[in-house]
Order: C-alpha cells, then structure tokens, then sequence
C-alpha cells in the first residue's frame, strides 16, 4: 500500500495529472494505519493514532491531492495535525459540547428535515450534502445530525418552497458537509431553482473542496455559475500556506477570472496557524492571488477539538501583528460564533 501511494502522491502534481475530482472522493485515504503507513510515521505513533479512531466516532478523510502536500516522517506536519485522529480528542471537557453553536436548537423552528437554518437575517444556510471532501479533526459539525437530513438531491422540492415562501430572504449560503459534494446535476437543479425565485438575489457557496481536491473546480462549474442571474460567491477554507500549492491556486484563479470572487476563511488551530509568521505567509499567499482574507474564527469549541484551542489573546496579538505588516484588505475578521447570535461576533 505504501509503494501504491507514494506513486500516487508524485502524480498530483499538476492539473493534468490530476483525477476527476469522483475519483479522487473515491481513493481518498479512509484509515488512519493507512495515513500513517503513507508518511511513515513510526510505530508508536501509529499505536496511538489507530487507540483515539477506534474510540471516536469521526472517521478518517484524506484525499490523497492533500497528503501530496505533507512532508513525509514529520508527526507535526501543519496539515497532518489537521486530519490526524490524536489521543487530544479523547479530553473530556465540560467546556466542549457536541453543539457549540447550538444549530440543532434552529432546527426546532425549521424543521431539520429541509436543510435549512436560519442563523443570519436576511439569509438562510442550507446544508447541501452531508459528506465532505476531508474529515478535520476540528470540525464544528462533526457530531451535527445529518441522518435526519433527508436527501434532498434529487428535487430539492421541500428545500425550495421554504426559502420560497420567506420573501425576507435574498441570500442562501451552501454549507454541509460540503456543497461541493454533490453531482453537477444536482447542483445545477438545485441553482435552476433559487433562480427562480425572485427575491434570492445571491449566492455563497462555503466549500473546502477547491482546496484539498483543486480539480472540482472545472469548466462545467464555471460555466454552471456564470450562467445564473444569482450573484455568486465562493468561500474557501485554507488554515496553511503549505495548502496553497501551484495547482490548488490554479483552480481558484479560474474562478476569480470568470468573475466569481473567492473569499477565505481560517481557523486559529493551536499548533497548526498560530503564530504571526505562518498568518502573514497565508495571508499574503491569498492576497498574491486575489483572494481576500474574509475571516480567522476563533475554534468552535466542539467536543473532540479542546486541543486545539488557542486563546484570544494570542489571537489579537497575531492580528495585530498582520495589520503592521499587511496592507488592511489582507487582514481577516477575528471572531468567534455564539449560539443564538445573529451574525458572527467580532473579537477586538
């Protein structure tokens, strides 16, 4: 197996050597001996690893266009601790809750069945898939309930005639999982229908799959999005500039020239983005390419994710440091997200 994926990780390298983006979803790494095995991390390591994924209940992820990007032998790889199951996710920590935000409360007024929450003003997040093109270990919605969301793939029928009949609304945020998930077909149905309804004005999509599978962003997408009346925008989930490779900018720069702009947002991950040095490198990576730095969220503090935490001092103190050394359209929004807040809460 390891022999498999080192040839493996030296054919990502480039987008003509890149795998439909199906494929790569279907060869990603589900194991975390396999994850291990393939960056010859040693035993003990492996031992640990294999103690915390038999005892939590979040699978392992990894597309192999993102292990191409880890440095093999290194356990403190900034983009290996983001994937890697550690025996840190088995704290139990009365602060860390399986709901940080508290959507499963939203769900009482909505139904959870539509997909819908209604979290903002104004605007209605719709959690489009349940799968997702990585698992990262920190994730707010690792314990989200998403077999109660019915598949709405198909027709999107009960999804539309919701945000049809709330004239307030003129925004949809795509979320999940990963929006980005579903089929070319599903989606396009999906966009045919908030075309038609004419007080949703736009659209964003919140996606981490241009990042760690570069090659979901294809012409079909683009022509897809163009081609509707809604004004589109992209969300991208960066946390490292190690993630920005050649070929993962190569596809956000073809959303940006076919007039889609692409925003990021971070998480300040302990161990991983904070220090003040490696923010500055992402955030000028970003700005080099014409993605603007839109916010760095204080972690969500979900159960499986206290190690990770980074305090909010040291927090202020790396945005401080980013406005002495960027220009102010590189420096991202720090907040943080508060259950029953209407929008995201500054932290300053």
């Amino acid at each position: 197996m390891t022999e498999s994926l080192a040839t493996d990780r030296s054919l990502v390298r480039t987008t003509e050597q890149l795998v439909s983006w199906q494929i790569a979803m279907k060869r990603a790494i589900r194991s975390s001996n396999i994850l291990c095995d393939a960056l010859q991390l040693s035993g003990e390591i492996t031992q640990s690893v294999q103690h915390t994924e038999a005892n939590v209940n979040f699978p392992v992820f990894v597309p192999l266009e993102f292990l191409a990007r880890m440095e093999i032998g290194n356990p403190n790889d900034p983009l290996l601790m983001q994937v890697l199951p550690v025996e840190g996710e088995l704290i139990q920590d009365p602060r860390f809750s399986r709901d940080p935000v508290g959507e499963v409360e939203l769900t009482k007024d909505t139904g959870l069945t539509s997909g819908i929450l209604r979290k903002y003003r104004r605007r209605a997040l719709l959690v489009a898939h349940q799968a997702c093109g990585i698992h990262c270990r920190y994730c707010f919605r690792r314990h989200f309930p998403y077999d109660v969301v019915e598949k709405q793939a198909i027709h999107w029928n009960q999804t539309l005639q919701a945000l049809s009949s709330d004239t307030s609304l003129d925004e949809v945020i795509l979320s999940g999982g990963d929006p980005l998930v579903l089929t070319d077909p599903s989606l396009q149905s999906l966009l045919a229908g908030l075309d038609a309804i004419p007080h949703i004005r736009r659209l964003r999509i919140h996606t981490r799959m241009p990042i760690v599978i570069p090659q979901r962003v294809t012409t079909d997408l683009i022509n897809m999005l163009q081609a509707s009346r809604l004004a589109c925008w992209m969300v991208v989930h960066c946390n490292h500039p190690a993630e920005l490779d050649d070929v993962t900018l190569q596809g956000l720069r073809k959303l940006i020239r076919a007039g889609i702009p692409v925003l990021n947002q971070s998480v300040l991950l302990r161990g991983i983005n904070d220090d003040a040095v490696v923010m500055e490198a992402l955030c000028r990576r970003l700005i080099d390419a014409q993605i603007q730095p839109y916010y760095l969220h204080q972690l969500d503090r979900v159960a499986g994710a206290s190690h990770f935490e980074v305090s909010e001092a040291k927090g202020l103190e790396i945005i401080q440091h980013l406005r002495e050394h960027l220009p102010g359209y590189g420096v991202p929004k720090y907040v943080r997200e508060v259950a029953g807040d209407a929008s995201k809460r500054p932290i300053d």
